[in-house]
């Protein structure tokens, strides 16, 4: 009976820490990447999974965050809120993150309820339907902490902060703890209306190795960032090839895995460098562009404002466009 309390004790997590574990099937790279806003700062590490695709990973948070769970090349699994006494299990296939199941606590599983009730609205191109629904949500349950959870986290549309403000402030005091509001800032992939970073240098490593001081001053700069493996290259690739002559293409390799890098851009235009940036997304400079999935695209203008940061192609060429409208009037 000792032991098997002993047994009991040791497996729990304490109330100092909170545990996740998970069992994620088709995870290539094997690794599962976590980011939540700790007590002081942004936690963001990368936990391995064996070969059943098991992982388990303990943090630490005093008050209940968002806890997100990405693959290595920040694309999202899922997401969970957690808090110290925590032991929170996650299941499913990185094919099909949308089905993922989360167990642990009744504002997990009340999110998750959510989510399978709403799954044609998550799955829309359009968040419209989706921002409704979150609206409604929180109009009828000020009380619940999932109101102020689907408003940080799911919620799209923040291009009218003071809407936003006006429905965070209907969540009762107590259902919208700090910890909570601070998800916001903690996510891998921010949304994009919200002002822009100027990006003026960055210092990356060149295709022969060597380190490379760039300025992304004085004239339109396009960032191509891009993983392997990519399979749609040579077409963004033919695309690019078509770009004014006036727009500084700087083509980037977010990854460890350089094995690969001279294969892939052997066909590329002598017109632009190659480089690598070591700390992938997370590199100095790239992180402020909030990058979730590879390729990743950012549109720089002569100042060093970042008017796009996306994954759309089509935007980047209107972004480049009207760049460019200034440069040729002044000719």
């Amino acid at each position: 009976m000792i032991v098997l309390l002993l047994v009991a004790m040791l497996s729990s997590c304490s109330n100092n820490e909170f545990k996740i574990d998970g069992n994620i099937a088709n995870l290539n790279d094997g690794v599962v990447r976590i980011v939540f806003h700790g007590d002081s700062s942004i936690v963001d590490e990368l936990t391995d999974l064996d070969e059943k695709g098991r992982f388990s990973f303990k943090g630490v948070s005093a008050q209940p965050v968002v806890v997100n769970l990405l693959d290595s090349r920040g694309n999202p699994l899922t997401a969970v809120v957690a808090a110290n006494g925590d032991h929170i299990k996650v299941k499913g296939d990185a094919d099909k993150a949308s089905g993922i199941k989360v167990r642990g606590n009744r504002l997990n599983e009340d999110w998750q309820l959510f989510r399978n009730e709403h799954a044609a609205f998550y799955s829309d191109p359009n968040p419209s339907r989706l921002d409704a629904a979150i609206a409604k949500y929180v109009k009828e349950h000020p009380a619940d902490m999932l109101s102020t959870v689907l408003l940080m986290v799911d919620y799209s549309d923040y291009s009218n902060r003071e809407a936003v403000d006006k429905m965070l402030q209907s969540i009762d005091e107590k259902a919208r703890p700090k910890s909570l509001l601070e998800a916001y800032e903690s996510r891998p992939a921010k949304r994009r209306t919200e002002a822009l970073p100027r990006l003026m240098t960055l210092n990356l490593v060149k295709h022969d190795g060597d380190f490379e001081h760039i300025t992304l001053t004085n004239q339109v700069t396009l960032l191509h960032l891009w993983a392997n493996p990519f399979q749609n290259r040579v077409t963004t690739v033919n695309k690019m090839k078509g770009l004014s002559p006036a727009i500084h293409v700087v083509d980037v390799l977010t990854e460890s895995d350089t094995l690969r890098w001279q294969q892939a851009i052997s066909a590329d235009p002598a017109s632009w460098k190659h480089y690598w940036a070591p700390g992938g997304p997370l590199e100095p400079g790239i992180q402020l562009l909030g990058i979730s999935m590879a390729p990743w695209f950012a549109v720089i203008d002569s100042t060093g404002l970042v008017t796009y940061s996306g994954p759309d192609y089509s935007t980047v060429e209107r972004e480049l466009n009207a760049a460019l409208d200034p440069m040729k009037k002044t000719r």
